[in-house]
Order: C-alpha cells, then structure tokens, then sequence
C-alpha cells in the first residue's frame, strides 16, 4: 500500500491512498484525516486504507491526478525523528575526513542520534541555508512504527515497521565540527529533512524487503547527473528491527515514529572504485566524495551544494518503476 500527505487541511495535511503507478490518488477523510490518525489506529484502519488502495489499482474507484509537487513528507512532523547510521563505510570516511577514529563499539551497537522532527520540509520544497554552513544532503532509507515497547527485541521492533519512506536527512557540514566539539551532539548543524512524496508498507517491496532492509539501489542524481546508486540492502551492518530495538533499549516508542539508516554506503574495491566515473555506485552525500579526493590530493575538490544546486533521490523496482517518488530540493539562500 501506498500513502501520502498532501498540502492542504492545516499543518498536518491530508491523507491521500496512492495508485501503485505513482498515477492516482484518492482522498480519505472518512477513514482517517492525517496519517498519524491512521498509525494511530492502525489495525483498525489499515484495512479500511487497503481496500481503498486495491479499489484504486483496480479501477473500481475513481481517483484524482496525483501530483508530488503538492505533497508535503508523509508526516510533516512527527513525535520522534531518530538517524542512525548503520553504514559503517560512511562512519568510517567522514570520520576520517576530520582525523577521527572510529571506536570499536560502533561495530557492534548502532550510532544514533535525536533529529528535529516538530516541522520537515516536503520532498519538493527548497533547502534554505548559507553556502557557508557547508550544504550536503545525505540520501537514506528511513522506516515509520507503530507503538514498541520498552525493551524490545530487533525481532519484536521489526514487527512493529508500518511503513517505509526514503529522506533527504540535510547536514550543514562546517558546523558539526564545533557542534561535536562540545560533547552534546547535533543541533543547529541538523536542519529540517525532507522525506519522500509517498510512504509505502513493507508488503509493497515484495522481494526487495528481506532481513528488515530494503535491497534495492538508491539513485541520487546532483544538477541531473548521476552522483550515486548504492544498494541499500549492502554493507548495512545494523537491520531496521536493530536500530528500532536500540532506541527502545530505554524507552517506549509512540506510533508515528522514525528511524533512519544513516546514509547509504557500499564499500569501494579500491580508492577508485565507488565513483560513478569509475565504474563504482558513487556516493550519497557529498562528505564521502570529499574525503576520497582529500586521501588523493590533500584537500577536497567537489564543493558543498550551492545556491540553486538541486539533489533528486529516488528509488526504482525491478521493473523500474518509482517506489517512494522523487526528492528534489534545491537550494535557496537564506532571506535578506
């Protein structure tokens, strides 16, 4: 099954049941309003959205032109915004680019930090920062639960996946030195995400589901040329059932949560071997490209995006069609 959020109805949009072509949509008012209702009913409302969703692949139901330019995230805002990073190959890089060491607990308990999540911005919405900050977009995998229970087990938590959604998790690079520095983590460096136009239920991945990841490859394009197309089922050490059980270690988690991988990362053969210029599946952020050219050259070529650079992040089925629909922001230089 697939959903979305459209902008209208107040600052948590309206649910909207999406055709599995990406084509048709069909809103739902009677069922539920805003997505979080739905999860927050979940096994009484699931149901109610399949029957419409079959209904509409099927042509029993008229639907409206589906539009992802008038979608917001599938959750505008959520009651918690949680990023792991499960790809240690991208731990590893950006660590290196600052001459940081990666302890050896990071092999065995996931790293994870508490993103902002009270307002992100829709997957066609521009990113508004100083080219200062370092501008870099991180293309990952991110799934939605239902209600976890404090304690859970990885088996439990993945039980509790409801839906699946890709996310443009922005980072403002040439702030997270002094932010790390302090010892506190994250904050201003971290700024508004943008999710996917359509979140999907495992289910809808068939095959491409397996072990709590997602094996399909991440197609992250800058300026419309092809920078990245990771598999993101490869070289994840941690599965969405362990980073969903890590944050429950010591808390419960409400339904409409979400749990992101980290960026998606596969290990390079050799230095060469990961770019798309040479053959490799290129990169999901800028920061890995730039610590492969400072390991070359001393100092990193490719910049930091700036003003009116535009990244698209979309993934594609066997078949090649569009899961999740595209991200595309660009950026927008701060007002005044």
């Amino acid at each position: 099954m697939k959903l979305a959020t459209l902008k209208q109805g107040g600052r948590d949009g309206a649910l909207v049941v999406v055709s599995r072509d990406l084509a048709r949509c069909r809103a739902v008012p009677a069922i539920a309003r805003t997505l979080q209702a739905a999860l927050d009913d979940w096994a009484a409302i699931e149901p109610q959205l399949r029957q419409v969703y079959e209904a509409l692949n099927s042509g029993a139901v008229e639907g409206d032109p589906f539009d992802q330019a008038a979608c917001h995230s599938p959750l505008p805002r959520a009651y918690q915004w949680a990023d792991g990073s499960a790809y240690l190959n991208h731990v590893e890089l950006v660590r290196r680019a600052r001459n940081a060491e990666v302890p050896a607990s990071f092999y065995t308990d996931p790293l994870m930090y508490q993103g902002g999540s009270d307002s992100f911005i829709g997957p066609r919405d521009a990113v508004v920062a100083a080219e200062a900050w370092g501008i870099d977009f991180e293309a990952e995998v991110t799934v939605v639960t239902g209600d976890v229970p404090l304690g859970a087990t990885p088996a439990e938590a993945a039980k509790a996946i409801r839906l699946v959604m890709l996310v443009n998790d922005v980072s403002l690079r040439n702030l997270i030195p002094n932010e790390l520095a302090k010892g506190f983590g994250f904050f201003q460096s971290k700024p508004a995400s943008a999710f996917s136009p359509v979140a999907v239920t495992p289910d809808e991945l068939g095959g491409a589901w397996q072990d709590a990841k997602v094996h399909l490859p991440l197609v992250v394009h800058l300026n419309g040329k092809l920078f990245g197309k990771p598999n993101a089922g490869v070289d994840m050490s941690f599965d969405f059932g362990q980073l969903v059980a890590h944050v429950a270690k010591t808390r419960e988690l409400e339904a409409g949560s979400i749990i992101g991988s980290g960026t998606v990362s596969n290990k390079a053969g050799d230095l060469y071997g990961s770019s798309i210029e040479h053959g490799g599946v290129g990169y999901c952020c800028l920061a890995e490209v730039r610590t492969w050219e400072t390991i070359e050259q001393g100092q990193p070529a490719t910049p930091f995006m700036r003003d009116g650079d535009t990244v698209r992040v979309e993934m594609f089925d066997a078949d090649g069609q569009s899961v999740f629909g595209t991200i595309e922001n660009r950026v927008a230089a701060l007002p005044g």
